[in-house]
């Protein structure tokens, strides 16, 4: 029993390494470097880490894996700067970031460096992810809210001198639970997104109107709460909502593959158009809940269609053999935002147009 025990372990411990080693293969595979990649570039203003790591990789996204972050480090932006010079370590297989410098009688020599995990803030100068510009909009606003936020978000029930839009600076009444909350975004409730699996409605993405700060807290559940409008970029008034500002968002991501696998469709695209291009935004069906989060790297796949087999002999009365087309993948998606349960992405690298009902899945 003993000798059976001790073996049963050496059996487990041999899938478990052979599993280990699988998982590290496709890794690899998936990582791989170009075959004519550059033995080094150097970092220019405008550069992104996903171009750079373009130049390199046949998937960008792959940028964290051959720096050789562990998930905690990917988890934050590391930061990379204009006039340091990416180096293509062949014998390793890795990237390696380095300042060259005058020395040794003016002989150029490379200080090795590693990428710098943020600390304190991001770094102004800092190499961004992606695009910043694209997405910089899409940061804050809009915003995707539940039925039960849409059913207990504070409310607009008055204003002053009864207009009926109001401006910066004028004053709005508010009723509602502010939950200690004094910023708030004003939003109207408007688009349902439908989940293109089964059309259930799994949020509303609301149109963001302006800001408004509290003034005067209510005394008495009866009396209403006195804000200021700070900023206007759509009509505001009596029935709109209110959300609590969200936190400055981080303006650089670290782009990975999903911890568990992600199984997701193109739920809509912004706009209200049904279809999208290279650095447009869409949104998923799939959030927090299912493993999705800031920096999640998706393929995009279209699926394939159900076609008649002519080549394949049937009976007389029986209709020809239907056989299903692989999907074909055409893209990557970039999440940069997340919520419970629909995560907005930045379309990239795309040869066709992204529709609504598309597959966002894990890489291969």
């Amino acid at each position: 029993m003993k000798k059976f025990s001790t073996a049963a372990l050496l059996l487990v411990l041999a899938g478990a390494a052979s599993a280990q080693a699988t998982s590290a293969d496709a890794t690899s595979n998936r990582c791989a470097f170009l075959p004519n990649a550059p033995d080094q570039h150097k970092v220019v203003r405008g550069d992104t880490l996903w171009d750079i790591s373009g130049k390199f990789l046949q998937h960008a996204w792959c940028w964290p894996q051959v720096w050789g972050l562990n998930r905690e480090e990917i988890r934050n932006p590391h930061l990379i700067y204009p006039g340091q010079i990416v180096y293509f370590d062949r014998a390793a297989g890795r990237l390696r970031l380095g300042t060259p410098t005058a020395g040794n009688g003016g002989a150029a020599q490379v200080v090795r460096l590693s990428p710098q995990v943020r600390t304190e803030g991001l770094g102004k100068d800092a190499v961004p992810s992606i695009p910043s510009n694209a997405i910089e909009p899409f940061l804050s606003q809009p915003l995707i809210v539940t039925e039960d936020e849409l059913k207990t978000a504070p409310r607009i029930m008055a204003t002053e001198n009864n207009r009926v839009i109001l401006g910066k600076n004028d004053k709005a009444f508010v009723r509602g639970d502010l939950q200690s909350g004094t910023s708030f975004q004003v939003f109207r409730p408007a688009t349902p997104i439908r989940d293109p699996g089964g059309k259930d409605i799994i949020g509303h993405e609301a149109a963001y109107l302006g800001t408004i700060k509290l003034e005067r807290a209510a005394t008495s559940p009866d009396e209403a709460h006195v804000f200021r409008v700070v900023s206007v970029k759509q009509e505001m008034g009596i029935g709109d909502r209110l959300l609590p500002v969200p936190p400055t968002p981080i303006l650089n991501y670290v782009p990975h593959a999903p911890e568990r696998e992600v199984d997701a469709r193109i739920a809509s695209v912004y706009g209200g158009v049904s279809q999208a291009g290279q650095n447009q935004i869409v949104t998923i069906n799939r959030g927090t809940a299912d493993g999705v989060d800031l920096g999640t790297v998706l393929d995009l796949y279209r699926f394939g269609a159900t076609v008649a087999d002519p080549t394949e002999k049937t009976g007389f009365f029986s209709g020809k053999k239907m056989v299903k087309l692989p999907d074909s993948k055409y893209g990557s998606l970039f999440i940069f935002r997340a919520f419970a349960k629909i995560s907005y992405g930045l379309v990239m690298q795309v040869t066709d147009s992204v529709q609504i009902g598309d597959i966002a899945k894990s890489p291969q």
